[in-house]
């Protein structure tokens, strides 16, 4: 080889490391964030298998009009879960694109009813796209609902929203803590709870520590009392055992919500962080 392009091939090669060493030091210098993918990424697989699970469950006997709700009714509760997860979570984000976040920080509004105007919006936002998407999906499967009491199940969901907004809130503080990828691990959280709350199938099937996690997630009694009012047809009073946690849930998680994002807020302003994008 002539040594110019003797020469030429090193200095590539050289580059050549030199952008793998720093992708290295990169993934150590984020490595929690990495490990926190990574349980993202397991808990998705988790819910593929789990999938597997849950029919072996129902022991051989299925009826496809009531698997087919089941389904449907867990891919809308986590479609909705995810708007208000993407909404909230993305408080600071989409401030921090606007250029507008020192100005909302500093505006005269408490920061519970700054939290509580975003979630009341996602709130109506997601009831409304989960309405047109359960309804489009349901045409496509012709699906048999004739005993199903919609009013209810509505009920279900916005009383699972204050819960649902109370653990938002928590995410929502993470883009302040860490601008580089809070965001991101917002959706970790809604993974973890995709897998724990039997979206897509019973819970039952899932090792008994995990059920314990499940009793915990607002979206396993979400889950259960929607699908009870729209296969069954139960009303408020039927469904009264999946209602009362979400309500204990909800007066827990908002106070602690909003504790957690205070501290959060407090944090990034003393670190210099409120305005940082990277």
């Amino acid at each position: 080889m002539p040594e110019g392009a003797a020469a030429t091939l090193r200095h590539e090669l050289i580059g050549l490391a030199g952008v793998v060493e720093r992708n290295i030091y990169l993934v150590k210098r984020y490595i929690w964030w990495d490990v926190a993918f990574f349980v993202w990424t397991v808990a998705n697989t988790l819910t593929i298998v789990f999938i597997a699970k849950g029919i072996e469950a129902g022991g051989g006997q299925i009826d496809v009009n009531e698997v087919t709700t089941i389904l449907l009714v867990g891919a809308v509760v986590w479609a909705y879960l995810g708007i208000i997860f993407e909404i909230l979570t993305e408080t600071v984000a989409w401030e921090r694109w606007e250029g507008t976040i020192e100005y909302t920080f500093m505006a005269p509004l408490s920061r519970p009813i700054h939290l509580f105007g975003m979630g009341l919006f996602a709130i109506v936002y997601g009831v409304i796209r989960a309405v047109l998407l359960f309804a489009v999906v349901a045409l496509f499967f012709h699906l048999e609902l004739a005993n199903a009491t919609f009013a209810a199940a509505l009920v279900v969901l916005v009383v699972a929203s204050i819960s649902f907004i109370g653990i938002g809130m928590m995410t929502a503080v993470l883009p302040l803590i860490s601008p580089e990828k809070g965001t991101q691990l917002g959706f970790v959280a809604q993974g973890i709870l995709l897998v724990v709350s039997g979206v897509y199938y019973p819970v039952s099937v899932l090792p008994e520590w995990m059920q314990w996690l499940a009793k915990i997630s607002p979206a396993t009694y979400a889950l259960d009392g929607i699908r009870d009012a729209i296969i069954n047809g139960a009303g408020i009073s039927a469904m009264w055992p999946d209602i009362w946690p979400l309500i204990i849930i909800g007066v827990v998680s908002v106070p602690l919500g909003l504790e957690v994002f205070r501290r959060g807020e407090r944090y990034a302003k003393r670190h210099g962080k409120l305005k940082r994008s990277g």
